[in-house]
């Protein structure tokens, strides 16, 4: 028996101790804690392992910041430059794009230019949609008795979703833009060249119109024109997406809606459109009421009263250039006929002086006929009845 247990010693040492694990196994020892019951092989297991873990999650994190706190910041402050750039060159674009905005509406008020705003809408919900490929439509539960009327706006906040088509009692028929038979005039936002956005076949939308020799970059924003008087101006319709070469003289311009057309929901009806122009008030600090008038010629001012020309009194005479002054009245003393000195005059009658210095009675011609044949006392050279000329006043 002792040959036995000496000869195969470590055998049975390994086999209680596999008897021993496999009845712990069996009798799962539990280890209770607050919140579950665990196994103790399971403890034992973290606990070995959990060291090693912390230390393996403690070297990647800090190799991550080092990472982004240092070598990453190499290439961040270079870009940090350029966006200070950008920035700045931003910021100068935006105060030229604030001038020519402030100077679009000073010429708007000048020009007395209308614009069209959306007033009213109404709430309307897709309740269908056309059943063939061919056509392509929805129903909305607004109809006449909500007043609503043929060729309605009908608008998502993403953009145009098409036009009222058909109206009935509670219901209408809404031709959305990717129909073949829809038209919507367009307008690109940048290079403003005008088309008509029209639905293909294959249900996509394009933008006919355009020459040829016209330059349209992918990414372009294309908006309503106003031009078919049902959609107001500036309302989004979509992207350019792909520019070809056409057959004919155009080119085929490829646009994505701006609105899903497949997952309407929601609609608004545009049913008031207000058409109102320009005011002064919307043009600034500088309106262009004040421009005109700076523009326009000004009123000379105002002449002054007859009364207060008056003949130069004695002592007086008129600055060298001075313009010549209007006629004035001044009485004229006839000379008795027989030309004795000391006789009372017969009358004095008012002549008026033209600026030449000769006098023109204001009687009648019988009277003048008169006054001309009566002979003209001539006063002595030696005796001036006025007083000499004084040098005028400075």
């Amino acid at each position: 028996m002792e040959s036995v247990l000496g000869r195969y010693r470590n055998l049975i040492v390994l086999v209680g101790v596999l008897f021993i694990q496999v009845l712990g196994l069996a009798v799962q020892v539990r280890r209770s804690t607050d919140t579950d019951s665990s196994r103790l092989i399971r403890v034992w297991a973290v606990t070995a392992i959990s060291p090693f873990e912390k230390t393996l999650v403690w070297v990647q994190t800090a190799s991550g910041n080092l990472w982004h706190n240092y070598f990453y910041l190499r290439g961040v402050r270079a870009e940090n430059r350029e966006l200070k750039q950008e920035i700045e060159q931003m910021r100068i674009e935006q105060a030229r794009m604030s001038q020519d905005a402030d100077q679009a509406r000073r010429l708007q008020a000048l020009l007395a230019f209308k614009e069209q705003f959306i007033s009213q809408t109404k709430a309307a919900q897709v309740i269908g949609s056309s059943g063939s490929e061919q056509s392509r439509s929805i129903y909305i539960d607004k109809g006449e008795n909500d007043g609503i009327r043929p060729d309605m706006a009908v608008i998502t906040a993403d953009g145009v979703v098409g036009k009222i088509l058909h109206v009935y009692r509670s219901t209408s028929l809404v031709l959305l833009i990717s129909d073949q038979s829809s038209g919507v005039g367009a307008i690109l936002e940048k290079s403003r060249l005008q088309g008509i956005l029209r639905g293909m076949a294959s249900g996509e939308i394009g933008m006919e119109k355009v020459m040829s020799d016209e330059h349209v970059p992918a990414g372009e924003v294309v908006l309503t024109s106003g031009g078919d008087r049902i959609f107001p101006k500036g309302l989004p319709l979509g992207r350019v997406t792909r520019v070809a070469p056409g057959s004919d003289l155009f080119l085929n311009i490829q646009v994505k809606p701006a609105a899903n057309l497949s997952k309407l929901e929601e609609v608004l009806v545009v049913t008031k459109i207000d058409e109102r122009q320009a005011t002064p008030e919307q043009t600034g600090p500088v309106r262009a009421a004040d421009i005109l008038a700076e523009r326009l010629p000004t009123v000379p001012p105002k002449p002054p009263d007859a009364s207060a020309a008056v003949s130069p009194t004695a002592g007086q005479v008129p600055a060298a250039g001075a313009a010549p002054k209007p006629a004035q009245v001044k009485p004229k003393t006839v000379a008795p006929a027989n030309g004795l000195a000391g006789s009372s005059p017969v009358a004095s009658k008012p002549t008026t002086s033209s600026p030449a210095g000769d006098s023109v009675s204001e009687k009648p011609a019988a009277d003048n006929a008169v006054v001309k044949a009566t002979p003209k006392v001539e006063k002595p050279a030696e005796a001036p009845t006025q007083p000499p000329a004084q040098d005028p006043p400075q």
